[in-house]
């Protein structure tokens, strides 16, 4: 029986490929490994109990002891590695907690797998390590990192240490970095989320800059299948970008959100754009395509109409996590809507 050791497996990402690891594989063990910050929720794992196919431990990655203990008691034969802080509007407000999370907890696990000589250890990285993306062009693994936020930093510094593993420790490892997700269970901070769940009370909506910058979402069910392919056909020492082919404006995305939801536009405000807000991100994703057999099977329109009807049918949900969310989601944005402007267009901003 395989031990699949799923990191990060209570979060967004994380639940939706423990939830599809489980399914698909059912005579593998899983056990999910996350602190139960306000971005892990243990209800969205509520449909596995806990028994001889799965196991959840509440222990955070930097705990060399836990994690130690972890390997010790279950000897992982495969670890996916998705546990990290990744909102960039919080790694501007606190970086310190990005390096240490992200690049000293990965760093431990990588630790843990060379000592115990763990068969296959998948890294998840990002689109954002690679900095912006100029028109028309699209990044392939290639691409040298030229990160932007603190979050995407402590997010390439990672990457680049699983990648020296590799090289110095000859450790069977592989990264992939994918677009943006959404999708059911994402925390009401991140755009989508936030746009439906404010959109639903009538809130204001916030919208950075001009809101031209744009992204290529992949639902999050298609991410999951891309890291599952990634684990089981993905080439020792190969970086997979992972892809939709679906760019959009936010100020698209925005709208979209508002027709499904048969909301008005003048919910839109315009607020000061975040610092380091990179203009775009796009990848080229032949590589997975390739040697992986992945595609993703999503379109935005339908994994959006499918993602605000989650959102709506399960308030219980979205209020449970806004609560252990804190203050931050509403404060962040509160402060920016002061003096936003209640055009259709967009105010001049300092910097555009």
């Amino acid at each position: 029986m395989a031990v699949v050791l799923i990191t990060g497996g209570a979060g967004f990402i994380g639940s939706a490929l423990t939830l599809r690891w489980a399914r698909e594989h059912p005579s593998d063990r899983v056990v999910v490994l996350d602190a139960l910050t306000y971005a892990g929720n243990r209800i969205s794992l509520s449909s596995l109990p806990e028994g001889e196919r799965f196991r959840m431990v509440e222990a955070d990655i930097r705990d060399e002891k836990a994690v130690e203990a972890v390997w010790v008691d279950e000897k992982p034969t495969l670890v996916l590695h998705l546990a990290a802080e990744s909102h960039v509007d919080r790694s501007i407000l606190g970086p310190m907690a990005f390096t240490d999370t992200n690049v000293r907890g990965t760093h431990v696990l990588l630790e843990a797998a060379r000592r115990h000589k763990t068969p296959r250890f998948v890294h998840i990285s990002t689109d954002e390590v690679y900095g912006p993306t100029p028109e028309p062009g699209r990044f392939d693994e290639e691409a040298p990192f030229r990160p932007s936020s603190p979050y995407a930093a402590s997010k390439a510094a990672a990457d680049l240490l699983a990648q020296s593993y590799v090289k110095t420790y000859g450790m069977d490892l592989v990264i992939t970095r994918a677009s943006n997700n959404y999708g059911p269970r994402q925390t009401p901070e991140k755009l989508i989320p936030l746009m439906i769940t404010r959109a639903r009370a009538d809130e204001q909506l916030p919208v950075y800059g001009d809101g031209q910058h744009k992204r290529d979402w992949i639902y999050v069910e298609d991410h999951a299948r891309g890291i599952e392919a990634a684990a089981l056909k993905g080439k020792a020492g190969r970086a997979y970008n992972l892809g939709a082919g679906e760019e959009r404006t936010n100020i698209t995305i925005v709208k979209t959100i508002l027709g499904h939801m048969g909301k008005p536009d003048t919910l839109i405000r315009y607020v000061t754009d975040r610092p380091a807000h990179d203009r775009r991100y796009a990848l080229e994703v032949s590589r997975a395509r390739d040697e992986l057999g992945f595609r993703a099977e999503t379109s935005l329109e339908a994994g959006l109409r499918d993602t605000v009807k989650w959102y709506v049918d399960n308030g219980a949900w979205v209020e449970h996590v806004k609560a252990r969310q804190g203050e931050f989601g509403s404060s962040w944005y509160a402060d920016r809507l002061k003096g936003a402007s209640t055009q259709e267009k967009p105010v001049t901003l300092a910097g555009h």
